[in-house]
């Protein structure tokens, strides 16, 4: 077989890191269009833009992604948002949101990787999620006061985040995620980015409000079937019940 399976290797990561940026570049253009072209006054945009530049994306892609979704130039972006509600196998709650520009061929492909898990027909599980702003980040004194970075910025609360979580986030970095109202995204990254704080994350979210127990074997069936999930070119998130 000579070398063939290294050229398959190789085929099956480019087609991981096409997709990859594929949804980079339509996150930088859904984030111009609900917030505005310009980064400095829209940090979901700003930090669309960071990971892009972090993947590698070239400057010429990151800008026409931006004047994609702001309606500049001849290109403008049509995309319908919709959220998937349903269960997982094993029952956890789940939440899908996708970016579409044909609603009617991903949501047959939706159904089809549900069926090892339930999708919603009737009625809602977004009761079971705290609907906040999130927003993710990391300062380079790994012991930064969290805490008081969270009540100065803004935030309601916050959650000590480690590297193994969030692979953007260095190992020897303080890192957290604070949840905010959705209203105040924007104000809580500004003042993170401000004061010496790294934003990696900053987006509209939904947080559990329960976690269903698993054994080991369930938790790596249900991990399994989100991965499964998002890898869908459509699909921007995945909200999911576990830890």
């Amino acid at each position: 077989m000579g070398r063939q399976w290294l050229h398959a290797k190789r085929l099956v990561a480019g087609l991981k890191k096409g997709r990859t940026t594929g949804k980079l570049v339509r996150e930088i253009s859904v984030a111009a269009k609900m917030g505005g072209a310009d980064p400095a006054a829209n940090a979901r945009l700003f930090t669309a833009i960071e990971k892009a530049k972090k993947d590698s994306v070239t400057k010429d892609a990151i800008q026409r992604a931006i004047n994609k979704g702001a309606g500049v130039g001849d290109e403008k972006l049509i995309m319908e948002h919709v959220a998937y509600e349903g269960r997982t196998p094993h029952n956890v709650p789940v939440i899908v949101e996708v970016y579409t520009d044909n609603v009617n061929r991903t949501a047959p492909e939706i159904r089809v990787l549900f069926k090892k898990g339930q999708l919603a027909t009737s009625g809602s599980n977004k009761f079971l999620f705290d609907h906040v702003g999130l927003v993710e980040a990391y300062h380079a004194d790994a012991n930064a006061d969290r805490e008081t970075a969270a009540i100065e910025a803004g935030a309601n609360e916050f959650e000590t985040l480690a590297h193994e979580q969030n692979d953007d986030i260095p190992e020897a970095a303080a890192g957290a995620k604070f949840i905010c109202e959705r209203t105040s995204v924007a104000a809580v990254a500004k003042w993170l980015s401000s004061n010496g704080w790294t934003v990696v994350t900053s987006e509209i979210g939904y947080v559990p409000k329960q976690f269903p127990e698993l054994t080991e074997a369930q938790h790596a069936e249900v991990g399994e079937f989100l991965h499964a999930l998002d890898e869908h070119d459509d699909v921007h998130r995945v909200w999911a019940a576990v830890k």
